[in-house]
């Protein structure tokens, strides 16, 4: 393996499986993220015997729940479907992040059409029958659709949180498991929670400040969780700049001046959005490695993924 196991849906590589026979390759994904994921492709549909081409097959609202019916003929898929999820799901646990197609009745994350038991069109509030029992079954894993990946921040969120949840995989899950190792994962990401939440950082201190008042893996349990809850939130401008103001509390002593006040300059410039996020972090990064301050070396804050992405170029 040469990067972090990602799922994907198998027609964004650009695969022929769609039930036209078609694709719908992200070059986004195939181009810019191949580098640093290592894809797992999943076709739901074709991978549950449905064959290529294919009918197309909806979701219909019946009292006993949804089902996937062809739309001409009426076929039910529903069983293979199923079938082939509870197959698949168990083998999925070493993922870090999934990305799914769009309004697919099997892969749509959300605002999936939905019909009536006759075929006739309800509302978008579906969600594809895999893509349900993969949030269901893995909680804590990123998930995102392709298309929403165009928008910066959820781009530059979703990202970040597959890292995050990799480190998490990697140093502390299972044998992992240690106080030393949960301390070092919180203390690794403190600004990074702080940047995302500061009402769950602050939830997080204390649950890790008596590690004997309950078995370490329901402690380690509960903080992965409000860990993740606090990923999912989008930062504002103004939460990354006091994140970058507690972290300049560490440098400021070895700093000029000069170069304080140009740092501070650039922090207010973000915070009036004329610059994005790249600059002052990048000052902030240069005053580290000037004058390393032992407590900020290992911060994710200051790299949370591989430079060469440019996410914080637009955020």
């Amino acid at each position: 393996m040469t990067g972090i196991p990602v799922g994907i849906s198998t027609c964004l590589l650009g695969k022929e499986v769609r039930h036209d026979g078609g694709h719908k390759h992200s070059r986004y994904c195939t181009q810019v993220l191949a580098k640093h994921f290592d894809f797992r492709p999943i076709c739901p549909e074709l991978e549950a015997g449905l064959g290529v081409p294919r009918p197309t097959i909806h979701l219909r609202k019946y009292p006993e729940g949804m089902r996937l019916i062809q739309t001409s003929g009426n076929a039910d898929h529903t069983d293979e479907i199923r079938g082939f999820i509870d197959e698949v799901l168990p083998t999925l646990g070493n993922l870090r992040g999934y990305i799914l197609m769009k309004k697919s009745p099997t892969c749509g994350m959300e605002r999936v059409k939905v019909y009536t038991e006759k075929g006739n069109h309800i509302d978008s509030s579906g969600v594809g029958l895999f893509a349900e029992a993969l949030m269901e079954a893995y909680p804590l894993m990123p998930v995102e659709e392709e298309g929403r990946l165009n928008d910066s921040m959820l781009r530059e969120n979703f990202i970040e949180r597959v890292f995050a949840y990799d480190d998490w995989l990697q140093n502390v899950a299972g044998e992992n498991l240690s106080k030393q190792a949960l301390i070092e994962f919180h203390t690794r990401h403190k600004f990074t929670l702080m940047a995302h939440s500061e009402r769950i950082y602050r939830q997080l201190g204390p649950l890790l400040a008596d590690l004997k008042s309950e078995p370490l893996e329901q402690i380690a349990d509960r903080y992965i969780h409000l860990f993740m809850e606090a990923m999912s939130q989008r930062v504002s401008r103004g939460s990354h700049v006091n994140a970058m103001q507690h972290l300049l509390g560490y440098l400021k002593d070895n700093m000029s001046s000069e170069e304080k006040s140009v740092l501070l300059e650039q922090i207010e410039a973000y915070r009036r959005e004329e610059v994005p996020l790249v600059v002052p972090m990048t000052l902030l990064r240069l005053a580290q490695r000037k004058e390393p301050a032992d407590y900020l070396t290992s911060q994710k804050y200051l790299t949370p993924y591989p430079d060469e992405l440019g996410l914080r170029n637009n955020v």
